[in-house]
């Protein structure tokens, strides 16, 4: 049985990836600063992952099942919002504990790395319209926060250490907006203000498909860095993307034709590397 480090496995996208991949046979550890009450069969290992020397003795001094080999790391730990602070603490927090899970990694030689990336890489919030629809990885990206200038250092330190590694992988996933399924029954009030949502082009991920995301992630057999969009196959609006992106950003291009709601973060790199396909989507559990 592989085992699998998740940091931030209490967090809302770590709950479900501790879930996700102990219901698919992995041997899962959370690593965060908080219990997590929701997956007791997961051990859980109390970390400041800004504190390197922790980072290291946690990932290595592992006895639990008298077995220290660790066979990936889910790296999720992060302050996961730009308001979550401070600017200066939230960028600082943020690369540190990037730069110390990748850094640990390498020195114990743990090859298989996935990192959670954000959308706000894309250029979120969009008080800039993005050059095209759907925005795809082909556009790198234009960091606005300090909370997004840490994620855009995260993909280049990822580049570095597996320039450094070559045997090393490193896939940095870009989540939407990580939704659990009992927030759905609020995305009614984002038809009464579209605008609210226009910041992140009305894109969300579930929470659920953001876990298969990972999975998917660290059984891509590959080696190096490489960045994937993860959004769901649907927005969050009922209001037709025409409609939307008249009112909203007139003028802008699409590259290609898109469904009424399909989302405008493009995911067709993570359906077509990955494998990925979202599966759930929040008008089925609205109609439950």
């Amino acid at each position: 049985m592989k085992r699998i480090i998740v940091t931030g496995g209490s967090g809302k996208l770590g709950r479900a990836t501790v879930s996700a991949l102990t219901t698919a046979g992995y041997d899962v550890i959370n690593m965060d600063r908080v219990p997590c009450q929701t997956n007791p069969h997961a051990p859980f290992v109390k970390v400041d992952f800004e504190d390197i020397r922790a980072t290291t003795e946690a990932f290595a001094g592992m006895d639990i099942g008298h077995e220290r080999i660790v066979h990936g790391v889910v790296h999720l730990a992060a302050i996961p919002v730009p308001w979550g602070g401070l600017s200066a603490d939230v960028f600082r927090s943020n690369t540190t504990t990037t730069y110390n899970v990748f850094e640990t990694c390498r020195r114990l030689g743990i090859k298989n790395v996935v990192w959670a990336s954000s959308e706000t890489l894309l250029g979120i919030p969009y008080n800039v319209p993005p050059p095209y629809f759907p925005v795809d990885e082909d556009y790198e990206g234009r960091p606005e926060t300090g909370y997004a200038l840490s994620k855009y250092l995260g993909e280049h330190m990822a580049k570095q250490f597996c320039r450094w590694d070559p045997e090393l992988k490193i896939v940095c996933l870009r989540f939407s907006n990580v939704m659990d399924v009992q927030e759905y029954a609020g995305f009614a009030d984002f038809e009464k203000d579209p605008g609210s949502r226009r910041f992140n082009l009305w894109s969300y991920i579930d929470a659920r498909d953001g876990a298969e995301a990972i999975r998917l992630s660290l059984e891509h057999k590959t080696t190096g860095a490489d960045v994937f969009v993860i959004a769901n196959a649907d927005g969050v609006m009922r209001r037709p993307n025409s409609e939307l992106v008249a009112e909203w950003y007139p003028g802008v291009p699409f590259k290609r034709e898109v469904g009424p709601n399909e989302t405008l973060l493009s995911i067709e790199k993570a359906r077509r590397v990955l494998g990925y396909e979202p599966r759930h989507s929040w008008r089925e559990e609205v109609a439950k």
